[in-house]
């Protein structure tokens, strides 16, 4: 049976628009940060690098990731695992909530903790009363980084989890397994590439938050600045070589999550591809 494809030309000029995209959104932006961040030289870049403001923005942004990320994921799998294995009054409501960060704007999401937690918000005499600061402190960062990135795991896990179906569970619930050891001998291991691919993609959303983050931190240098921040406090100063260095990092960050998405990617087609031939193998011998 001859393959119906497209006519060449067609399928060249996909691939040159593609190729464009690519070159004017990804690679041509790339090369502009490295080669302006070394533009004075390796001395200057490693001076901004350094620089007490951006070691303290390097820490309090992987501080951020090391607490929001965890929490997403523990989040990601409970709604994931309650979403894909059982039926329940709500799951809609459930589902479009998990989806509530991606419609709305960072930007709103920051002004509502503000509302919430600031000087005058709605906890404000709760808060006061404890001692407790939110709003321009790490909490709020903390808060405002965890709300944007939380769809990340859910969302990655909840289709895995609906294509193995229940089967597996059951089978180990009837062979006497306990529920918490069905999810760590069979869940679990099942989904793990699901859950790589969704922290990959939650810490680097969680790292390169801008919008919420800029709304509740109070742009406090040494304290409160994360490296998108601080970027944009020294271009805005007209310090263009060490704005540049910085940004540099999460260019790198960027690309390092490329690559490990890309790999997790190969990892689960290779998979899924010996699964399948497996099945065709088992169900050739037995039809033979």
């Amino acid at each position: 049976m001859k393959h119906v494809t497209e006519p060449a030309y067609v399928r060249w000029s996909l691939i040159a628009v593609a190729f464009l995209f690519l070159g004017l959104f990804l690679i041509l932006p790339l090369i502009a940060v490295f080669t302006e961040a070394f533009k004075q030289g390796a001395g200057v870049f490693l001076a901004a690098i350094a620089e007490p403001e951006t070691l303290s923005a390097v820490k309090l942004t992987l501080l951020v990731a090391a607490i929001s990320v965890p929490l997403n994921v523990t989040f990601g799998i409970a709604a994931a695992w309650a979403i894909a294995k059982f039926s329940f009054r709500g799951k809609n409501v459930l589902l479009t909530l998990i989806d509530l960060p991606f419609a709305v704007s960072p930007v709103i999401a920051g002004l509502i903790f503000v509302l919430l937690f600031g000087s005058q918000g709605v906890a404000a005499p709760w808060l006061a009363a404890l001692d407790l600061k939110i709003i321009f402190a790490v909490p709020g960062i903390v808060l405002a980084t965890t709300f944007v990135t939380f769809p990340f795991v859910a969302r990655e896990l909840i289709p895995v989890m609906e294509a193995q179906g229940k089967d597996e569970e059951e089978a180990a619930v009837s062979l006497g397994a306990s529920g918490w050891k069905t999810f760590w001998r069979v869940t679990l291991p099942n989904v793990k590439w699901g859950i790589l691919y969704g922290v990959i993609l939650c810490n680097a959303r969680a790292m390169g938050e801008f919008g919420a983050v800029s709304v509740v931190s109070g742009h406090i240098r040494g304290m409160t600045n994360t490296l998108p921040l601080h970027v944009e406090i020294l271009y805005n100063e007209y310090q263009f070589a060490a704005a540049f260095a910085v940004a540099t990092l999460l260019a790198v960050l960027a690309l390092v999550t490329l690559v490990l998405k890309s790999l997790i990617e190969w990892k689960t087609e290779r998979k899924s591809k010996a699964e399948e031939d497996y099945y065709f193998d088992a169900s050739g011998e037995k039809a033979g």
